[in-house]
């Protein structure tokens, strides 16, 4: 008994050195640590996107499995008015929106990188709109846009700038300006707060000696900081895009794509078509458009991160 108890223990130290060295080569240890963040990204990414391409591909509703049908949505896509007519308010509503955050952004960024009293309290309070959620940030501008409750016609009618109602929501004009607004106050604090990590990363002392060059503040912008900062603000740039291309939740509670589709992007069309439709196939279509586009983005932030 006691040579089978001394085999098996040998037995046993075997197998754990031999599982040791296996997990000690960094060519079995990589896979298996990588393993269950491929397995969470083939479920919950992988296989939804290849199920929303499917289905792109036949005609699909709500209740039935649909037929292959090649391109079909998308050529339909590309004569329909409407589609073209999101596609111009997507661009709009994204490069205007975009711009503007990424401008104010690095003017706040700059401010608050600045010495002064009271700066931790107002780099708290400029998360604000970020940390609210979107929901409730949207319920809060349909109440500044209303047609007849709205606070901001009651103010320009009390500094005389405007007599009558405005009608935020009811003109396709004012109605785009009014959900760019709105999706640039929720944006400025992601550029802000990411602008100012860079910032603070940049040594004084090359501002100094610069200084001691005889360069002003603008000079100093631009031979330093914007050179300095240039990757990681396209970097900002690219997420920010992607987050607006894909808005949903502030369109949808503000103004269900109208006034008469003008201000419908392609994530509340593809809802529209394929949930309150039904038409699955076309709905996923739609949402195809959006590929390249991230793909693109997706490109940019890739090549800006490998230079860092």
């Amino acid at each position: 008994m006691a040579g089978v108890e001394i085999a098996t223990t040998v037995g046993a130290a075997r197998r754990e050195s031999a599982l040791a060295r296996l997990l000690e080569n960094r060519h079995v240890l990589g896979p298996v640590m990588v393993f269950p963040a491929v397995c969470l990204l083939a479920v919950f990414l992988a296989y939804p996107f290849a199920l929303g391409a499917w289905l792109s591909l036949t005609d699909a509703t709500i209740g039935t499995p649909g037929r292959f049908v090649a391109l079909a949505n998308f050529r339909y896509l590309l004569g329909d008015a409407v589609f073209r007519l999101v596609v111009f308010n997507t661009a709009l509503y994204a490069g205007v929106a975009v711009v503007l955050k990424l401008a104010l952004g690095f003017l706040l960024a700059l401010l608050v990188n600045r010495e002064f009293a009271g700066k931790r309290f107002v780099r708290a309070v400029m998360l604000l709109p970020w940390i609210v959620p979107t929901s409730l940030s949207a319920l809060v501008f349909y109440w500044l846009y209303d047609g007849t409750f709205s606070v901001i016609t009651w103010m320009l009618k009390r500094v005389g700038l405007v007599e009558g109602f405005i009608n935020y929501l009811g003109d396709p004009t004012l109605a785009r300006a009014s959900l760019i607004a709105a999706n640039v106050w929720r944006g400025i604090p992601f550029f802000a707060i990411g602008l100012l990590a860079g910032l603070q990363t940049v040594s004084p002392t090359l501002y100094e000696a610069a200084a001691i060059d005889g360069a002003g503040p603008w000079q100093r912008f631009w031979a330093i900081t914007w050179p300095l900062l240039l990757p990681l603000t396209a970097v900002v740039t690219v997420f920010s895009t992607i987050m607006t291309v894909g808005d949903f939740q502030l369109i949808w509670i503000v103004t269900k794509g109208g006034p008469a589709n003008a201000t419908h992007l392609l994530g509340t069309l593809a809802y529209q078509r394929a949930i309150q439709g039904g038409y699955i196939g076309e709905g996923a279509a739609i949402s195809g458009f959006m590929l390249p586009v991230l793909l693109a983005s997706v490109a940019v932030a890739y090549h800006y991160l490998r230079r860092d």
